[in-house]
């Protein structure tokens, strides 16, 4: 049995004995159920405070939601136990994260990626600008993700994740919607309440202090005004680390590079039959993160039946982030059988030989033995900088017993700034030896060179850039709910949401590289070398970035490149009824909704496409419009059981990259082609019909178990398609960008992504929670909160394995795991507690490639020295998981594609100790 195979199994098995032991603990406590709610006030006092007290809180939102629903509540202040809200989402069912660095940053839901979950804010859709610090996982996304990180989890006192849709829903958000919610004045008794928290922790990687910190004070003045405010901020260093490549390639190996090999491996190597890793390079990605978040709320109560509410939130998050690498990196090919020449002046190499090698079924080489090789270090430096800011003003006015209109008007600015992105790369040669036998994720390499001597290296290229983005959102909604009778209200409701998404980038490359290949600079780096000694593999030379610039009296310059030059208009208005029920089928009570939302978009995308080499500005604009219907039912079988089912249909936005226009277009007189590449603004959204049916049982003060089932049909899955012979009026582009096109012009080649696959899901998901009040003393005192989801999905691909690789698969939808397990375990008195919580992940593709499965364990621990202060501990990713990615290559007509390593890292773990008190 493989590893991962062995993990999942296990996780299984752990997940089942936990919901068994859920299933079994519940009959107990039915029965003594009485009994501990007519025992003594100390009993009362542990029933509802602390853990135990969130969870009830949690459960009676849950259970009556009219939408299959899940949610978190932190008591008070600071009591969420992760780094952010991502962390804190990961254990309920269904919700699986990613993470960089070691901390949660984006969610994806029900086995759909981050781009299908809709991510609120105090009633407001959030669209963040992400970034990943490595290339692989994506450097500046443009998505419709929301990034995690960007928030402490302090500012929140309520997540919930609705998971089913219903008409006063926004369209969108195809796998569900996570709503996060800031606290208010009036969510506390008259007077003053205040909260604060600090924290100082370590991680053993980076060996820094790192400072956490929140407070909140809030004023209600008789319900009439109430004001409030809060801050979190953080300063805390990371580094992940470990070993990585470019991605696998085949290449034609000399007769001078296999001369000491077998005839056999000559033949193969001299074919281009063989797989060789490009790359094979140590890598450390550091950071220096500090984040600032602050919200602000004011409500006023003019007469008792009208509330307004003025929310704003700033957040900041900056990043001083350093990227470096050793690797076999020749000027051309990036393989161990490239040379340097003639690309770096006075650093001129022999012809690689390889001693001996050693390949798999798949004739990927695992075993190197290679002199004279050319190898790179690479110094990045990057600063990032992400603002957000939201301001929400809301109404809610009880006209009457029976009509109630609220609405909002709110607008949200987010920037994603990276002013500094520079590398600066040196060259070397000589022997390496490098073996994937062991551990085909993480190689081990013997260098038969002095990695830490300067004069063994010439500087090579130094690259300078800039990237921006910048988002806008402003939004209005109206709604009104009219009790028919006590049985039947009517809703509906109108709203608008404008969107706009922008960016441009500036480069300046290849700074000083013909003077370094020329001579006519020193290319020698003695004079501004650091020897860089964090990895724990091994240790090797990189610039001084600064000492560096200044050695050839270089000033950082940047060129706008016109290509990258983007912006995307996005408005809808939509409009919707529901009708909210209560009834009896078969004597039992049934309560429910029903309604139909309509929806109409504009867009206009405007970007630049490359004409025959010259640059020119395009505009493309369409419109489009539906109608979802949608189902929600709960019948309560029992005082403590009760069955859901939801049937409706809804949608899901492009990525904003499928709809940019950048691309390019060439016409060749002579050959008489015309081929165009481009993004694609007429992309439909994806559309989805949905059903879930669920069973749930609750019983004591926080227990419950539920079981649940979804299905997901997904038309429209985007895929890059190819056609040949196409007239040009199909691309939607303006005839003026050529001389002499016509809507009838024949289009040789058009690459562009399309509206082409659909794709299935259907998922089961378990959960139960119980405390343990049945059993005797101390074992009373413990808990258990536990949840395992199943997904099986199917969609078509034809880039499973790369560019090359052309046949169409079925596969597992992308970013999808089909295994999700939770498990938590507390413990918990009135003066002390602690509680240990396992996160498994199974493996999961991606374009080209994929995510082996990760187990993630964190704990936390308190203890109540008075009623108002309290000791904390935290522990994250106590374990030191591996974030294992790899990537797939065409391995030849008819064979299956070999997993080969892409970027094995470890980010460490990270202790906090702190102190909260409330007044």
């Amino acid at each position: 049995m493989s590893k991962s195979n062995s993990s999942l199994w296990s996780s299984a098995a752990l997940s089942v004995l936990a919901l068994s032991l859920v299933s079994g603990a519940a009959y107990a406590q039915e029965a003594t159920e009485t009994a501990v709610q007519t025992n003594d006030s100390d009993v009362q006092e542990v029933v509802v405070r602390g853990f135990r007290k969130s969870l009830g809180q949690a459960r009676a939102l849950k259970r009556n939601s009219d939408v299959v629903a899940d949610v978190i509540v932190a008591e008070d202040m600071a009591k969420f136990p992760d780094l952010n809200l991502a962390e804190s989402l990961q254990r309920l069912p269904g919700v699986a994260i990613n993470r960089e660095g070691g901390e949660g940053r984006r969610v994806s839901l029900r086995g759909l990626g981050p781009d299908f979950t809709r991510v609120q804010l105090n009633g407001m859709e959030v669209l963040g600008n992400v970034d990943s610090p490595m290339d692989s996982r994506g450097q500046t996304s443009r998505d419709r993700a929301f990034d995690f990180n960007l928030f402490a989890s302090d500012l929140f006192n309520k997540v919930d994740v609705k998971k089913s849709f219903s008409a006063e829903q926004d369209e969108g958000g195809m796998a569900g919607t996570v709503g996060l919610y800031t606290a208010k004045p009036f969510d506390y008794k008259t007077g003053l309440k205040g909260a604060f928290s600090l924290q100082g922790g370590t991680n053993t990687n980076t060996e820094d202090f790192q400072k956490r910190g929140a407070g909140m004070l809030s004023w209600n003045h008789e319900g009439k005004f109430g004001a409030l405010i809060s801050v979190a901020y953080g300063q805390r260093d990371t580094q992940e680390q470990g070993y990585n490549t470019y991605g696998a390639g085949r290449q034609v190996a000399t007769a001078a590079n296999v001369v000491n090999l077998s005839p056999e491996d000559q033949t193969k190597a001299r074919a281009g039959q063989l797989v060789f890793q490009r790359g094979n390079r140590l890598s450390v990605w550091g950071s220096e993160q500090e984040r600032l978040g602050i919200t602000a709320a004011l409500q006023w109560r003019p007469i008792e039946n009208l509330t307004f509410t003025l929310d704003a939130l700033h957040g900041e998050f900056t990043n001083d982030r350093d990227e470096l690498h050793l690797a076999t990196r020749a000027s051309v090919g990036s393989t161990i059988l490239g040379n340097s020449t003639p690309h770096s002046g006075s650093l001129v190499s022999p012809a690689p030989v390889l001693n001996s090698i050693q390949y798999d079924k798949y004739n990927s080489v695992v075993y190197a033995d290679v002199e004279n090789t050319v190898f790179a270090t690479e110094t990045r430096r990057q600063t990032t900088e992400n603002t957000f800011d939201q301001f929400v003003l809301s109404g809610n006015w009880q006209v009457s017993d029976k009509l109630n209109i609220n609405g909002h008007l709110g607008k949200e600015t987010s920037d994603y700034d990276i002013p500094v992105s520079d590398k600066f790369y040196m060259e070397a040669f000589g022997g390496l030896i490098t073996d994937y036998r062991v551990d085909q994720f993480y190689a081990k390499n013997t260098y038969k060179w002095d990695t830490t001597d300067p004069n063994n290296y010439r500087a090579h290229e130094i690259d300078f850039s800039s990237t921006y983005q910048s988002t806008e959102l402003e939004n209005a909604e109206l709604n009104g709910a009219y009790e028919v009778r006590d049985d039947l209200t009517i809703k509906a409701g109108l709203s608008f949401r404008g969107f706009t998404n922008s960016g441009r980038q500036y480069t300046n490359d290849n700074v000083l590289l013909s003077s370094w290949q020329n001579g006519s600079v020193d290319d020698r780096v003695t004079n501004y070398y650091k020897v860089f000694t964090d990895h724990d593999d091994q240790d090797w030379v990189i610039a001084d970035f600064d000492k560096a610039l200044e050695n050839y009296n270089i000033t950082r310059t940047v060129n706008l490149v016109a290509s990258s030059n983007y912006s995307v208009t996005e408005d809808t208005n939509a409009a919707y009824i529901q009708m909210d029920w209560k009834g009896d089928l078969f004597g039992k009570p049934v309560r429910g909704n029903v309604g139909m939302r309509g929806y109409e978009t504009e867009l206009t995308s405007k970007g630049f496409m490359s004409v025959n080499g010259a640059t020119t500005p395009v505009t493309s604009s369409k419109s489009y419009s539906g109608t979802l219907p949608s189902f929600n039912a709960v019948m309560e079988i029992s005082d403590s059981f009760q069955v859901r089912a939801a049937v409706a249909q809804n949608l899901n936005r492009p990525s904003l990259t499928s709809y940019a226009l950048n691309g390019s277009v060439s016409l060749d007189e002579t050959a008489n082609t015309l081929t165009v590449s481009t993004g694609n603004p007429n992309l439909e959204p994806y559309t989805s019909d949905e059903f879930d049916l669920a069973g749930e049982w609750y019983f004591g003060g926080v227990g419950m178990v539920t079981a649940g089932v979804f299905h997901k049909k997904i038309d429209g899955f985007i895929v890059n398609k190819t056609e040949s012979n196409i007239p040009y009026s199909q691309t939607g582009l303006p005839t003026d960008l050529v001389d002499g096109l016509t809507a009838d012009s024949n289009v040789t080649t058009y690459t562009r992504p399309i509206n082409a696959k659909d794709a299935k899901l259907t998922g089961l998901e378990i959960s139960g929670q119980t405390d343990f009040f049945f059993l005797p003393a101390p074992f009373n005192n413990f808990g258990v909160v536990a949840n395992m989801t199943f997904i099986k999905s199917e969609m078509e691909t034809n880039n499973l394995y790369g560019s090359l690789y052309t046949k169409t698969e079925k596969t597992s939808i992308y970013g999808m795991s089909d295994v999700n397990h939770n498990l938590t375990i507390y413990y918990e008195t009135s003066t002390w507690g602690a509680r240990v919580s396992e996160n498994f992940r199974s493996d999961y593709l991606i374009d080209g490639g994929g995510f082996a499965s990760t187990t993630y364990v964190d704990a936390a621990a308190f203890w109540q020295i008075t009623p108002s202060i309290r000791l904390t501990l935290d522990g994250i990713n106590l374990t030191d998981e591996k974030e294992i990615q790899y990537n797939s290559y065409w391995p030849g007509a008819g064979e299956t594609g070999a997993k080969r390593l892409w970027n094995t890292t470890t980010s460490g773990k990270t202790v906090f100790v702190g102190v909260s008190m409330q007044f």
